[in-house]
Parts: structure tokens; C-alpha cells; sequence
């Protein structure tokens, strides 16, 4: 599990940790608005429905982040747009602190959507050409595992702060420390190397950037575009219909008040990080498309027992880890697949559009649960969605062909030690 780092490259072990700490306070940036969530409605009288709203525009915002940053970085390079984005979403998150009332928060956090997701979209494709394509499943899993990472470093940073300072200026400070990402620009403008790329036709230099947002479209990739985005549908929706009702649903129904601790939270956590690097190694161990169908069947099979076997509430407390568990390593999984579909000039823009596309269509996921848990109760919703969700994702492999190892440019910068 750890061989593949150990026997990287210079090259490939700089990219690795500029990907993984970008991804890192990426999601560290992201999971602070749950945090400072209930401050701002207390502060600012603001609705449940008005808080919900802020992380819905950012993540909309972050799925057209990435589908354009995608298309920016097979113009001008991954290195430069990574740097791009990442200065973006930090510089987007240190303004929220200064926002005087909620139409400008919500402005901000839509702005800092567009980094949120240009910052993945461009990172997993500048991985994925410089590591050599026996490890790449490897390497990604560990970069999406990342997210755990900044989601337990929000959750720390949040105690330490509203434990020791007035809700009205604790939310302001927790937002200002999302300038920390700003320093990776170094790191990244310091050590890393851009992958090797076709010189463009002097037509295509001519074109704008934004023109090739649609070559994904033609008929030679349609196919892999389409069927990316069902399993990027399936991925982000399973996820979703999972875990927006779960805390309701185990609150209200089974009265387990342990959701309110962070130690249940780090068991959600902690799950998510060993299931992105399980994930990653099966990848390049059984191939793609048989390690997105095992963890698929593993989490329909495990979210079915969760809702319609009447565990007690110890036992749905440990069956919350192999939930967690197979539910990230899904994601985990997308980066080295994505990329694999598509050739190098329109690489960034296909991964980009297939993971947030994905993430676009999973937003209606959530009402889908509240709508079937009126007829069918709050846990049978939530069993029947999201398994459905994640039999999508079976479908979306059935249609796809097998990558692994696929050389994705003809002189990978992981020769260069």
C-alpha cells in the first residue's frame, strides 16, 4: 500500500504532496461553513433554509469552477491554473470574513465555488499524467483522502475558536484562517513541473480558452462524456441522499444522541480516509471498473442493512464505519478513471465536467429522500435513494472500458527522477 511512494520520483512525490495539501485545505476552506453555520443564523437571524443555501451556491459555483478550469488548464497548462485556483478560493474564503450581511456572503461563497472545484479538477489531471500509470489509482486515492484530512482539521480549528472566542467574531476568524492555502502557491510555483503537451495548432491558439468547453462533446468522446457523467451522477448523488437526512434520521427516529459528539464525527471521518486509500489500491490492484463495482454493491448492501434490518443503536454506531467506508471509495476512484477516458487536450475539461456535472445533478438527491420519506418513512427513503444512486454507478461501469495503467502522455515526467 505504501511501496508506490516510497519508489516515486522527485517529480511525482512534489506533485503528490502540492495535490494532497491543496486538496486538503480545498476541503478545510469548504467544511467551515458547517462549522460557523449555526453562529450566522444566531448572529444574523438568518433560516435554516437561508444557511443551506450558502453551501448550495457554492457547490453549484464549483461545479461550472471546475469544468472551466478544466478547459483552462488544457490551454495553459495544469502547474499554472492550479496556482490559479487555489489563490482564488483562499483569497474568496479570507473575504468572507469581511461580509457585512448575508447577499454579500452568499456573493462570496459562490465566488469561492469556482476555486472549491477548479482547484480538484485541475490537481487530479496534473497528477494523474506525472505518476506512472501502475500507481496512479494509488496516488489519487491518497489525494482524495485528503478530504478527511481538512474536514478533521476544520472540525479541531472550529472547537479551538468558539471555544475561546464570542460567536459574533469566532466565525469572522475561522474564515480569515482560510488564507492558509495561499502559502502552497510557493510550493507549487518552487518544485513542480508541467507534464509534457502537443504544441497547439496556431487555429486552436486563436480560439478562446472557453471553446474547448464543448469538445467533450464530439462525437469521438461523447460517449465517454456521457457515461462519466452518470457515474459522477451516482457517486455524488449516493453520497448525498446518504448523508444530508442520516443525522435526522438517527436523532429523531432512534434518538441516538452520540451524532451530537465529535466522536461520531470522527468515525465518519476516519472512515472516509481509509476507505479513499483501500479504494486506490484495489484500483490499480483489480482495475477500475471492478473496484467501482465492488465498493458500489458493498455500499448498497450496507446503507439497505443500515435502514431495513432494525439494527440497535450500538450496532448502527459500528456499521456507520463500513458506511463511511465504502461511501468514499467511490469518489476516491473518480480522479484516475476520469482522466483515463479522455485524451490530453481535452483531459482537464472532461475530468472537470464528469465530477461536477456529477455533482450539479446530485443536489436534487436530497429532496428526492424528503419527497419518497412521505409515503415510505425517513429510513426506507434513504435506503431506497440511495441505493438507487449507486446502482447507477454499476450501470456507468457496465458501459465503461477497463483503463488501468493506461499511459496517458508519451513522455511522463516520472521518468525525470
Amino acid at each position: 500500500m505504501f511501496n508506490w511512494y516510497k519508489d516515486s520520483s522527485v517529480p511525482e512525490t512534489r506533485t503528490f504532496w502540492a495535490c494532497y495539501m491543496g486538496w486538503s485545505l480545498d476541503a478545510m476552506d469548504f467544511m467551515l461553513l458547517a462549522y460557523v453555520l449555526p453562529a450566522l443564523i444566531g448572529v444574523w437571524h438568518i433560516s435554516k433554509f437561508q444557511g443551506g443555501l450558502l453551501q448550495s451556491a457554492t457547490l453549484l459555483a464549483g461545479a461550472f469552477g471546475g469544468w472551466g478550469a478544466g478547459a483552462l488548464s488544457d490551454r495553459y497548462g495544469r502547474v499554472k491554473t492550479l496556482q490559479i485556483m487555489v489563490a482564488w478560493f483562499s483569497v474568496t474564503t479570507v473575504l468572507c470574513a469581511f461580509a457585512q450581511n448575508y447577499p454579500q456572503l452568499i456573493v462570496l461563497k459562490t465566488l469561492q465555488g469556482f476555486g472549491f472545484g477548479g482547484e480538484w479538477a485541475t490537481g487530479a489531471v496534473l497528477m494523474a499524467e506525472i505518476i506512472r500509470p501502475q500507481n496512479r489509482g494509488r496516488a489519487l486515492g491518497w489525494i482524495q483522502s485528503g478530504w478527511a484530512v481538512g474536514w478533521g482539521t476544520a472540525l479541531v480549528l472550529s472547537t479551538i475558536v468558539f471555544t475561546y472566542l464570542p460567536h459574533d467574531i469566532a466565525w469572522r476568524a475561522l474564515f480569515a484562517v482560510g488564507i492558509l492555502p495561499a502559502f502552497l502557491i510557493i510550493y507549487v510555483r518552487r518544485n513542480l513541473v508541467e507534464p509534457p503537451r502537443a504544441p497547439m495548432s496556431p487555429a486552436v491558439v486563436k480560439q478562446s480558452a472557453f471553446a474547448d468547453l464543448f469538445a467533450i462533446f464530439k462525437p469521438e468522446v461523447l460517449r465517454s462524456t456521457l457515461v462519466g457523467g452518470l457515474f459522477g451522477v451516482g457517486a455524488h448523488g449516493g453520497y448525498a441522499a446518504l448523508t444530508t437526512f442520516l443525522p435526522t434520521y438517527l436523532r429523531n427516529e432512534h434518538h441516538l444522541t452520540i451524532m451530537k459528539s465529535g466522536a461520531y464525527m470522527a468515525v465518519i471521518i476516519l472512515a472516509f480516509f481509509f476507505g479513499c486509500i483501500v479504494s486506490g489500491t484495489i484500483s490499480d490492484w483489480l482495475g477500475r471498473r471492478l473496484n467501482a463495482a465492488i465498493f458500489a454493491i458493498a455500499c448498497i448492501i450496507t446503507v439497505l442493512l443500515y435502514t431495513f434490518a432494525s439494527p440497535t443503536n450500538n450496532e448502527m454506531l459500528i456499521l456507520g464505519f463500513p458506511l463511511g467506508f465504502f461511501a468514499a471509495g467511490i469518489p476516491a476512484s473518480m480522479a484516475a478513471l476520469f482522466s483515463e477516458m479522455y485524451p490530453v487536450g481535452i483531459r482537464g475539461t472532461g475530468t472537470g465536467f464528469c465530477y461536477n456535472f456529477g455533482r450539479v445533478v446530485a443536489a436534487g438527491f436530497p429532496a428526492l429522500v424528503g419527497f419518497t420519506a412521505k409515503s415510505q418513512g425517513l429510513g426506507a427513503a434513504i435506503g431506497i435513494d440511495t441505493a438507487l444512486a449507486y446502482a447507477l454507478v454499476l450501470v456507468a461501469v457496465l458501459l465503461l472500458p477497463e483503463s488501468r495503467q493506461k499511459v496517458l502522455i508519451q513522455e511522463p515526467a516520472a521518468a525525470n527522477a
